[in-house]
């Protein structure tokens, strides 16, 4: 029974091998994906998470930062106002609608993440190219930098960015966040740029006395592209955890009037006890899409990742 069970498998792996051949590898990196229920259910996490931040304004039934439901907190007895007609979540602390709060926090969850990710992103371009392409002592400068800043625990370093600011807003959360993953883009870019550099067709073009500024971005940076856009979408999760640990601790905007997950986690931390779901509903969204964007990268990863394949 065993033994059919392998043949069975690698009579599989060879048609899905064969019917790869003269495929593109993004057409096949696709067609294991659309099999793929792991890459499935991460997608529809991150579809449906995207399309409640763009649409929040218009889904959220009150303003988040009214508090309509005032008269119902009582500070003596330690109660807010619980869930009802036109309140399905109840209320905050403070008597502010909290299924409004939550979906407008997604918003700010989304920038945060989506722009601390392309500003990384783009510092650890640059950083990796130049280490990559030019090698030598540029090398050597670039990857000690990085090696320093990845001896740091990244939320560690992250809130000593971000508490050197005098005053804290979204942008220095964004910031903070952002000159974090600068070196985990630069490092990995100039693993697979000097991959690129011994590859054959880059030596081919310097036979053929092609300018090393063509090869570089011709050659070896198109080639080199894939695994840290597969980073990038892994990177997005720690970039939201991040960035609501700093918000938690209070190192993002000080104005509560615009709703964000980790602000609403960390404002919920004195009466955890005796009202849990205020720290439930906002913890569980931070863990949802985290999740979402976690099964996403690993799926593009085993996609795209020759030796992965089985």
């Amino acid at each position: 029974m065993v033994l059919k069970t392998q043949r069975k498998e690698r009579i599989d792996a060879l048609a899905e091998t064969a019917s790869d051949a003269g495929v593109s590898l993004a057409a096949s990196a696709w067609r294991r994906l659309r099999r793929n229920p792991v890459f499935v259910v991460g997608a529809v996490i991150i579809a449906a998470f995207v399309l409640l931040a763009l649409l929040a304004p218009l889904l959220a039934p009150h303003d988040p930062a009214q508090r309509l439901l005032e008269q119902q907190v009582s500070r003596a007895e330690n109660t807010i106002p619980p869930p009802q007609a036109g309140f399905p979540l109840g209320g905050d602390q403070y008597g502010r609608d909290l299924f409004s709060r939550l979906l407008l926090g997604s918003q700010q969850t989304l920038l945060v993440a989506v722009l601390a990710t392309v500003i990384g992103l783009g510092g650890g371009l640059v950083l990796g190219l130049l280490a990559g392409a030019f090698g030598g002592w540029v090398d050597s400068v670039v990857m000690r930098v990085a090696d320093v800043m990845l001896s740091v625990p990244s939320l560690l370093l992250a809130v000593s960015i971000g508490a050197l600011f005098a005053q804290q807003t979204q942008f220095t959360v964004i910031l903070a966040v952002a000159i974090v993953q600068v070196p985990i883009f630069g490092r990995l870019l100039r693993g697979t740029m000097l991959a690129q550099r011994a590859s054959d067709h880059v030596l081919a073009a310097r036979a053929l006395g092609v300018k090393e500024s063509a090869i570089v971005f011709r050659h070896m940076l198109p080639n080199a592209l894939g695994p840290v856009i597969v980073q990038a979408t892994l990177v997005l999760a720690v970039a939201i955890i991040d960035a609501a640990a700093l918000s938690f601790l209070g190192l993002g905007a000080a104005d509560d009037s615009v709703p964000e997950w980790g602000q609403m986690l960390g404002g919920a931390q004195n009466i955890i006890d005796s009202h849990p779901q205020l720290a439930f509903w906002p913890a569980g969204c931070i863990i949802l899409v985290a999740l979402g964007f976690t099964l996403v990268g690993e799926s593009l990863r085993d996609a795209l990742d020759p030796k992965r394949r089985r």
